[in-house]
């Protein structure tokens, strides 16, 4: 299990700052600890507590065989959250969410399908068979599905869970995954109304040093699963 930071440690990251309190959402009410200077501050304590269930879930999910899809639908966090997701061989989407990954899997298999093919094609020069305008198009589609399917290409299947940074931008992510029953794990904010979410973590999800804090320690709860999943294959 990941060493949760100190309060020290969070406060230091930003994760305390919540939204202006005109703009906060009710059902955050029992994470909030109180007010400055208009700025909702976060319950850390509380935050420290969900975080600790969120780490144990993922842990255990991915010592079992589970897969995360890691999901960002913050710019500042893309390429934290891409790295993470790299690093421990889980899939990912980051920038903008590709609507029917939950409930039109068929039609994304396909979609991946024709991204392998598109670069398989391109890497065997099957491509110099076109006229150059005809290129042309297919370097665009390729780059299109890049970003769109690139980090799921190696999915078979829908994820036994998804975690994401961005949940108020998220809702139609959320949504989806609810709908085919995908526990949601992700950083909630003051102004976000967390009742979608099945494992809460109570956050700034704007600043950089707030998403890295906890993308990190979701990467070493991912890591430890899956040594976990490899003692288990040894015994």
């Amino acid at each position: 299990m990941p060493e949760i930071p100190s309060l020290v440690e969070m406060l230091k990251a930003g994760m305390h700052f919540g939204h202006q309190t005109s703009k906060w959402h009710p059902k955050m009410r029992q994470y909030i600890y109180s007010s400055r200077q208009g700025i909702h501050i976060l319950d850390l304590e509380k935050t420290a507590v969900e975080l600790t269930r969120a780490l144990t879930f993922i842990k255990e999910l991915v010592a079992a065989g589970g897969l995360i899809l890691f999901t960002s639908l913050k710019k500042q966090a893309d390429e934290v959250v891409r790295q993470a997701a790299e690093d421990t061989g889980m899939p990912y989407i980051v920038e903008r969410w590709l609507g029917g990954v939950f409930t039109n899997w068929g039609v994304i298999s396909k979609l991946i399908q024709r991204f392998e093919k598109l670069e398989a094609d391109k890497t065997r020069g099957t491509w110099n068979l076109y006229t150059k305008k005809e290129q042309i198009e297919l370097e665009k589609d390729l780059d299109r599905l890049r970003l769109t399917v690139g980090g799921i290409r190696t999915m078979t299947k829908l994820p036994e869970a998804v975690f994401i940074v961005g949940v108020r931008e998220g809702k139609n992510a959320i949504r989806e995954a609810n709908k085919v029953k995908v526990p949601v794990i992700g950083m909630v904010d003051t102004d976000t109304n967390p009742k979608m979410v099945q494992y809460i973590i109570p956050g700034n999800d704007d600043a950089l040093k707030s998403i890295k804090l906890v993308v990190d320690l979701v990467t070493i709860a991912i890591k430890e699963g899956q040594s976990k999943a490899e003692s288990a294959k040894i015994k």
